[in-house]
């Protein structure tokens, strides 16, 4: 190289902006998301909605498969929504990476067995301690068909409520909402999507159309926002662990399903009112966990990764 030349820089090429859609979605990831999953749930659902198992507009049932038309009416729609919504999402944000972090958060199931024991036998016992006053204290200690079948409820709920959903609202939502929102205000947000998204099921057999109210729809959103507020703060605790989020939801769904009448005989356990005890149950608890924590929910930001000062190379004179 001649002392009178410049030494040649190389720089990369300018960044192409984003546009069309992938760009639509890089700007507005839950916007995108919350709409997507409510639009593709809600698609499949309309025939189950508008069959005799609903509406009855559509002259045709879905046939009942171990003993409930909701595995072929309600679960393709619950697994098509949140979890396809997420996954498109995180591919067009974040990419390879993002998928990474989105099935490390589903697998980690390596966390403390008191956490395990904790939510198997304490989400019941919340929920019985919620119901005793409504049942003015009479209450049965539940037969062994049951006490033997709740376990395999428990998995069964895992593979079919706990999967459909929480890859979406919990391992996709919820860590993106704390970190613009905080945890309090971001799952305040989340917690009535997530009731929202089950609007239409209330028009089925899965609701229970033709007995269903506006206090009762209300009722149930509510509950899922304290309910999300409890399982907020699991997740944080448990380092953003999904399987301890799902255990949690299934929970009390498997409690509401199987337990609930056996031990309670003298209360109807239709969906209003087990969305009442659950709303009873978890607003205690949450508001339990919003003193001591003072909002936070254990909730632990991300450290920022630091500026690096500028390194250009410096101009050499001509």
């Amino acid at each position: 190289m001649s002392l009178h030349e410049r030494p040649r820089v190389t720089t990369p090429p300018p960044a192409i902006p984003d546009t069309g859609i992938r760009g639509a979605i890089r700007r507005h990831p839950m916007l995108w998301f919350f709409a997507g999953a409510m639009l593709l749930s809600w698609l499949a659902w309309t025939p189950y909605i508008l069959s005799e198992t609903g509406l009855g507009v559509l002259d045709f049932r879905f046939p009942a498969l171990l003993g409930t038309t909701q595995f072929l009416g309600v679960l393709p729609g619950a697994y098509l929504g949140p979890i396809t919504a997420a996954f498109l999402v995180t591919v067009a944000t974040e990419g390879r990476e993002g998928i990474r972090q989105w099935v490390g958060r589903l697998t980690k199931w390596r966390v403390s067995w008191r956490w395990y024991a904790g939510i198997i036998l304490g989400v019941p016992a919340a929920l019985i301690l919620a119901t005793l006053p409504l049942s003015g204290g009479d209450i049965r200690f539940p037969s062994a068909t049951v006490v033997a079948a709740y376990l395999p409820m428990l998995l069964i709920q895992i593979v079919t409520t706990g999967l459909s959903e929480e890859p979406g609202w919990r391992d996709f939502a919820l860590p993106r909402l704390q970190d613009r929102f905080g945890p309090l205000v971001g799952t305040l947000i989340l917690g009535p999507l997530w009731g929202v998204w089950h609007l239409p099921l209330f028009f089925s057999e899965w609701g229970g159309y033709p007995h269903i109210s506006a206090l009762g729809i209300a009722e149930f959103v509510l509950a899922a926002t304290t309910i999300s507020l409890v399982i907020t703060w699991v997740f944080n605790r448990t380092g953003e662990s999904m399987p301890m989020a799902l255990l949690l939801h299934v929970g009390i769904n498997s409690f509401a399903s199987l337990a609930a009448s056996d031990m309670f005989p003298t209360i109807d356990f239709d969906h209003a009112g087990a969305s009442r005890i659950s709303l009873i149950a978890s607003s205690v608890v949450a508001v339990i966990l919003l003193i001591t924590t003072r909002g936070r929910l254990g909730y632990q930001p991300k450290p920022v990764a630091p500026t690096l000062p500028d390194q250009r190379l410096p101009k050499v004179p001509a």
